[in-house]
């Protein structure tokens, strides 16, 4: 089984700390919204769903102590959710997860604040279990595409640890596994931050799925010499016309996977689509601290007045994208009418 990334236990909220990862598997404690917000914005959780998941239990870990009446309990509902909106731009699933909770109460039945506070942490705790329906049914359809013996490429992490549980881009290579497929996983490092070797890494060997890991520069030279046969990656926002955001350097290992005829899926719920934003230029790019780079894990390797541009996720535009695999189906261009259709 997968590593459970978030759950509840005798009402308190608990997260594996990713950025302690590969070195130590640690659970911690958040006791409130501050620190949820602290454990988004510094990547201690991360992946658009895993992200809805923590913004909807930090909903609840702001109000749990409220004592006041109905109208001070919205203000202090409205005020947490406006503030755990700020922690991460890009991921529209943080801003589906708020909304969702922002529906539950204003179409609420009853203006018993302990009963409001009981409907919020039952939503979020419903989240999970919604979502490991949804990342199964991912896996379900995204392995129809994998055949015996593949060779897969992937970016960053989107797999258990970017979800509560199964994974998204993973999920299909994780029921390969199931089915007893004989696959292999190239892993890019995904710098600055190393998710892939930090994170998807150490799933796959904990799922005891054969993976090499390389770094970003050594893709082209891996598909050069014909040994992918497929990338898949996961996304933080899908625009309405299919364009796609996802960690920086997924657009480049798009470009690459065009060149040498290699198939590019995007692996993503249905709540990562985001219809209000048009095209992929609209989609907010967040841009992280220099030190990043500058300091990676505390070692300078880089001149300290040196500037850096560090955005944290780029666009694939839609024309690189074969196919968008979702828990509805998988979605193929056109992409602006299919994913129309796909709402309606």
């Amino acid at each position: 089984m997968p590593i459970p990334t978030i759950y509840t236990e005798n009402r308190k909220v608990y997260i594996i700390d990713q950025t302690l990862l590969p070195i130590e598997k640690k659970y911690i404690e958040i006791k409130d919204k501050k620190e949820m917000w602290d454990a988004i914005k510094r990547l201690k959780i991360r992946g658009a769903p895993a992200i809805g998941i923590a913004a909807a239990f930090g909903v609840w870990l702001g109000v749990r102590n409220f004592k006041g009446s109905f109208n001070e309990f919205m203000k202090r509902f409205e005020e947490v959710c406006s503030y755990l909106a700020t922690s991460r731009p890009t991921a529209v699933n943080l801003f589906w997860a708020i909304d969702r909770m922002k529906n539950l109460i204003s179409k609420s039945n009853t203006e018993n604040v302990e009963e409001l506070k009981e409907l919020i942490f039952n939503e979020a705790r419903n989240m999970i279990d919604e979502d490991n329906m949804v990342c199964r049914a991912i896996g379900e359809n995204g392995v129809s595409l994998i055949k015996d013996g593949y060779s897969l490429i992937t970016h960053c992490n989107a797999g258990g640890l970017a979800t509560a549980m199964y994974g998204t881009a993973l999920a299909p290579i994780y029921i390969a596994k199931e089915r007893g497929y004989n696959i292999h996983v190239w892993v890019d490092e995904t710098r600055p931050l190393l998710q892939g070797a930090r994170i998807t890494a150490f799933e796959l060997v904990e799922a005891d799925i054969p993976a090499t890991l390389i770094t970003d520069n050594m893709a082209a030279f891996v598909m050069y010499q014909g040994r992918v046969n497929m990338a898949i990656v996961g996304a933080d926002r899908i625009a309405a016309n299919g364009d796609t955001a996802n960690k920086i350097g997924t657009l480049g290992l798009a470009i690459l996977a065009k060149e040498f005829g290699v198939p590019f899926y995007v692996a993503a719920p249905i709540s990562t689509i985001d219809l209000k934003t048009k095209e992929g230029i609209d989609i907010p790019i967040e841009e992280r601290g220099p030190d990043e780079i500058i300091k990676g894990f505390g070692k300078q390797t880089a001149p300290s007045n040196i500037n850096v541009y560090n955005p944290a996720f780029d666009v694939t535009p839609a024309r690189y994208i074969s196919g968008i695999i979702t828990e509805k189906g998988i979605i193929t261009p056109p992409y602006r009418e299919n994913i129309q259709k796909l709402f309606s």
